[in-house]
């Protein structure tokens, strides 16, 4: 079996495979057309965001048994297509789910005892233990929208802090008492009743892109600290803005970007009013899409995949 990687992952993948007797191609260096065009004959690809898999991408590797997609998220694959196929997807979201769950806390509490702000203020020469009075997390309830790996990651993350966890999920019937029984599963109504907090964990879907704008923000009872660790379209970048500047957001943690390019290299902001305000924002601190960006999840994505690729054709 021959697997072509289009993508540069952690070298255990190729290791892996190999071991079990397939041959494993190197074509990170090539454009993806191209490397498609010089290995037809493929069984398995292996690549991460910035390829888009589609019907003609799949019409090129007519003995294409199978797609290693590096992460999680799946959008950028034809699932439709791959199916009619009877193409194999693999992804491995339980290899950064930890990283994911472990970044969304750390901007959580970097939001609520604004460490950003102190660690400028001191380095300034200033002294302003009141200006810089916490927020304290126990006690609090965390709402959790989407509950896949990197959601109850995250909430496993919280359960020895002493705050309370719900989470929302039209997709999963198997959230109410996870965790020892530490999470809650609610409606969406609920959610916005009762958070204090928002973090984000659901894919991106037609469903979900802009899920998260001003309708959606106003509609919460509280005021609220918002984490985005998931897929940047889901927020609105200008719902958000409008929701800081009317208080229904006290402040947000964004480790992705509405602006994103597909690769998640880089953003496409240039000359945009509304990336520059949420940039300038001092309610507002930022990531460069690096929650499940670890040197432990690096290895971990990959050796996932060898689990499930090996499993179903080694």
């Amino acid at each position: 079996m021959k697997v072509l990687f289009l993508d540069t992952v952690h070298p255990i993948l190729a290791e892996r495979l190999t071991g079990a007797g397939m041959t494993c191609v190197d074509e990170t260096k090539a454009h993806p057309q191209q490397a498609i065009q010089a290995h037809p004959d493929s069984e398995g690809i292996v690549l991460r965001s910035r390829i888009r898999v589609d019907a003609t991408l799949m019409d090129g590797l007519p003995n294409l048994r199978f797609i290693c997609r590096s992460g999680a998220g799946l959008e950028n694959i034809d699932l439709a297509s791959a199916s009619a196929r009877n193409i194999q997807v693999f992804n491995s979201p339980e290899g950064n789910r930890d990283a994911v769950g472990e970044h969304a806390l750390g901007m959580l509490l970097s939001l609520m005892n604004l460490l950003r702000e102190a660690d400028h203020s001191v380095k300034a020469g200033q002294w302003d233990r009141e200006g810089h009075r916490g927020t304290e997390l126990s006690g609090r309830t965390v709402g959790i929208l989407g509950y896949g790996h990197m959601g109850s990651a995250f909430a496993g993350k919280l359960t020895g802090i002493g705050c309370r966890i719900i989470a929302h999920d039209p997709y999963r019937h198997d959230v109410d008492g996870d965790h020892g029984g530490k999470v809650t599963a609610v409606d969406l109504p609920t959610l916005q009743r009762e958070s204090d907090v928002l973090s984000i964990h659901c894919n991106l879907t037609p469903e979900t892109r802009g899920l998260v704008d001003r309708a959606f923000l106003s509609g919460f009872a509280k005021p609220i600290f918002l984490i985005n660790t998931a897929r940047g379209p889901i927020v609105s970048s200008s719902g958000l803005l409008d929701a800081l500047q009317s208080g229904h957001v006290i402040a947000a943690g964004l480790d992705v970007f509405e602006r994103e390019t597909t690769s998640f290299e880089t953003v496409a902001s240039e000359g945009d009013p509304i990336w520059m305000r949420l940039m300038a924002h001092p309610r507002v601190q930022v990531s460069p899409h690096v929650a499940g960006w670890t040197e432990e999840s690096y290895v971990k994505l990959s050796a996932y995949l060898a689990d499930k690729v090996i499993a179903a054709f080694g």
